[in-house]
């Protein structure tokens, strides 16, 4: 069915635009979205989805809106407050656009519903704050043949992907198994930036937008890293683990959780100096760039080579310890490096930022050569 005026009125930007034109945008009007979570991330891409015009929007969310949800989550407003999030978000969507279907579901996402929810959609935006509900929805869409826009923030940092799409890695090409339990910080312990969800949440609508117009090189096969404070973004290289087992079944919720983590070891500092003061000596690998190397390295790195070659690095036998600024770059580049196969691997847990000269004892000349 041919635009009508008004659609014509209100998409006329993206009228302008000959990758997309009219049949494009009558392409959005007949797409659908599933966004999982309606809070910091949810909040951005739902705004960008329905302004652009995909017909149909689904939003899973089961929780209500507190005071504290406002520094991030731009959907509400503070007469919202103790309402339902879902249904606060439809009415924003509704006044932003109001031919957009949007559908609720107001139910928490598990084993028993998870696969029909992702099923009814075209693409499914990844909102969650959780490991448990990641894991699902990465699952279910994955049997689904469904794509998956990956997206996650803590303090002034975030990621974005896209996973399962076009025989791409998924989730679990990254992360095998969840972290163990108490290991990885919430957003409500270590807090978040308010902008960031927006800018991470922008690009995963924008990646939606590219997989259902056909447009672009999408993010499959990269992991998308972005450090507010220093304003960079980096990537990463992924690949699908040929010798990771293949989805066949949802795993429930608390068989998920109590999964052996994948073995990477996580250092503190002080763990490191123990561990260096007993004599143990690993090959120590710098990830960060030329520019950050100069101000200094921990004491004892052996090598230098930037995470985004971290697939240069040569399959060692002996242990690796992989650093760089806030543990993020290096947490990644281990991964990588396990998901090929090594087994002994560990990255400094929050980089170099947790090192303390005055506790630890200063960085030192990166080698040479």
């Amino acid at each position: 069915m041919a635009l009508t005026p008004d659609e014509r009125a209100r998409y006329s930007r993206h009228l302008s635009l000959s990758e997309v034109g009219e049949a494009g945008q009558e392409r959005l009007r007949a797409a659908s979205v599933l966004v999982v979570g309606a809070g910091g991330l949810g909040s951005p891409a739902l705004l960008y989805l329905a302004a652009a015009g995909v017909g149909h929007l689904g939003i899973a969310d089961f929780d209500r809106v507190e005071v504290s949800n406002l520094q991030r989550q731009i959907l509400h407003g503070t007469a919202a407050v103790g309402t339902s999030k879902a249904v606060s978000a439809r009415a924003r969507l509704h006044d932003l656009d109001p031919s957009v279907r949007v559908t609720l579901h107001e139910a928490a996402v598990d084993v028993s519903n998870v696969r029909a929810l992702v099923r009814g959609y075209d693409v499914v935006v990844d909102g969650t704050d959780n490991f448990p509900t990641r894991y699902l929805v990465n699952d279910a869409c994955v049997l689904e043949g469904k794509p998956y826009v990956y997206g996650s923030v803590l303090r002034f940092e975030g990621q974005v992907s896209v996973f399962g799409w076009r025989g791409g890695p998924d989730y679990r090409d990254l992360f095998p198994v969840p972290p163990a339990p108490g290991t990885v910080p919430s957003c409500g312990e270590a807090g978040v930036l308010g902008v960031l969800p927006g800018l991470i949440g922008t690009l995963q609508a924008t990646e939606a937008l590219k997989l259902l117009l056909g447009l672009g090189t999408s993010l499959s096969g990269r992991l998308l890293l972005y450090d507010a404070l220093e304003l960079r973004f980096t990537e990463i290289e992924l690949r699908r683990d040929p010798a990771r087992p293949p989805i066949t079944d949802l795993v429930p919720i608390d068989e998920t959780c109590v999964v052996e983590p994948v073995p990477l070891l996580r250092l503190s500092p002080e763990d490191w100096l123990a561990r260096r003061a007993s004599g143990w000596a690993p090959l120590v690998v710098d990830v960060r760039g030329p520019n950050e190397w100069a101000t200094g390295v921990l004491p004892g790195t052996t090598t230098l080579l930037p995470h985004d070659r971290i697939s240069e690095l040569p399959s060692l036998a002996g242990p690796v310890v992989l650093v760089c600024r806030s543990g993020q770059r290096s947490e990644a580049a281990a991964r990588s490096l396990v998901a090929r196969g090594d087994s002994d691997v560990a990255h400094l847990e929050g980089g170099l930022l947790r090192w303390d000269p005055s506790r630890h004892g200063p960085l030192v000349p990166p080698p040479k050569g």
